[in-house]
């Protein structure tokens, strides 16, 4: 019982191992401001719960393809050092999904945002 608990408190360990990886990458310098602009205008507007969620999720979302393309992008480096059209191809599939992610999160910061922003206009 105690060897289980001992590999799930490993695993943690290299989780985190993991996400200071992650904020080693050029592409976080992007997505930690984009991310506390989000949480900052959700409080700021005082959203409520779906929207809360919509919100989290687009953040994740994003994060978590991120992390994808970045290992696989590493994975590609180990399997073909050297230039590959296929290899490219793969990085170029995994990066386009954090393309679509962030479209995502940005149309839902438009539609969640856009009319919040609007109204404070018109109100001052």
């Amino acid at each position: 019982m105690l060897s289980y608990f001992k590999k799930q408190f490993h695993s943690f360990g290299y989780a985190f191992k993991g996400l200071r990886i992650m904020l080693r990458d050029y592409n976080v310098f992007i997505h930690i401001p984009a991310s506390i602009l989000a949480l900052l205008l959700s409080f700021a507007f005082q959203i409520n719960i779906l929207e809360w969620i919509s919100i989290l999720s687009a953040i994740c979302f994003v994060w978590i393809t991120e992390i994808l393309n970045t290992a696989l992008e590493k994975l590609v480096d180990l399997v073909s050092p050297d230039r590959n059209k296929l290899a490219g191809q793969i990085k170029d599939l995994a990066a386009s999904a954090v393309l679509i992610a962030t479209i995502y999160a940005i149309l839902v910061g438009i539609i969640i945002f856009g009319r919040k922003i609007q109204e404070f206009i018109l109100l001052y």
